[in-house]
């Protein structure tokens, strides 16, 4: 099987013993991820949860699989030169790996902070605000020069909703064997038991993410990695907005 393989400190329990079983493995950032999948590139990944539902007549979820933020995301982050309020007519500049996150910031400044933007760019350009997302948001979680303020999307979806935000879960391609998809699944157990008791046991910083060991504890902490009500609620929630969005 092709999987697709998501370049992130959260997601690395996924994929801890999947090479040994011999799943071939992709490197792609979350937009990439779903790109991949819609044209047959791979079988299986966790796919941003805005482009699940643009997929589900070719793939199916994976048990109960996800990547879900429980209050804090930790690493999807707006930095911005005024209050998130006062962002009518700014504009915005946006990392080209963000899929899902780049939804649920759309919806925070339409629907729960009522302003419209006036355009959303490319890092390259100007901007007032900047999302960033993964390990480029870990990096510069201790804030930005000249962007006074700081915006965790996870942590102003659950002020505002009360949920947990479900970024990915994990499809697989239809037609995949069953034998398949249940190697696949046992892989994942595997991988998070052991995946997030070896980056909990880390003794060394990760210089990459400029992470001493509790801050990666911490953040790991933060996320959930399997489906239950609430995480179901919230993404029934977020596709309601994203509907209204579409009105």
């Amino acid at each position: 099987m092709r999987i697709g393989r998501v370049p992130y400190l959260h997601a690395e329990p996924f994929y801890v013993d999947m090479a040994r079983r011999g799943l071939v493995l992709t490197e792609l950032v979350p937009r990439a991820i779903a790109e991949a999948a819609a044209h047959g590139e791979i079988d299986a990944g966790p796919v941003p949860l805005v482009d699940c539902f643009r997929l589900e007549d070719r793939f199916q979820p994976l048990a109960g699989f996800c990547v879900a933020s429980v209050q804090h995301a930790g690493s999807s982050l707006l930095f911005s030169t005024k209050p998130i309020a006062a962002l009518a007519e700014a504009r915005i500049g946006v990392t080209d790996e963000a899929s899902t996150a780049l939804q649920l910031l759309h919806i925070l400044l339409r629907l729960k902070y009522r302003v419209q933007p006036a355009a959303y760019v490319p890092l390259q350009a100007s901007y007032d605000a900047f999302l960033l997302v993964g390990n480029q948001g870990l990096r510069q979680r201790m804030g930005a020069p000249g962007f006074p303020y700081t915006y965790d999307l996870g942590a102003e979806w659950h002020d505002w909703t009360g949920l947990p935000f479900v970024f990915s879960r994990w499809l697989v391609r239809k037609e995949v064997d069953p034998k398949d998809k249940a190697l696949l699944e046992e892989t994942l157990y595997v991988g998070l038991e052991d995946g997030v008791d070896a980056l909990y046991q880390l003794a060394q910083p990760r210089q990459d993410l400029l992470m001493l060991p509790r801050d990666i504890v911490q953040y790991i902490q933060g996320f959930r990695y399997y489906i239950g009500r609430s995480e179901q609620r919230a993404m029934d929630q977020f596709q309601r907005y994203l509907q209204q969005l579409e009105r």
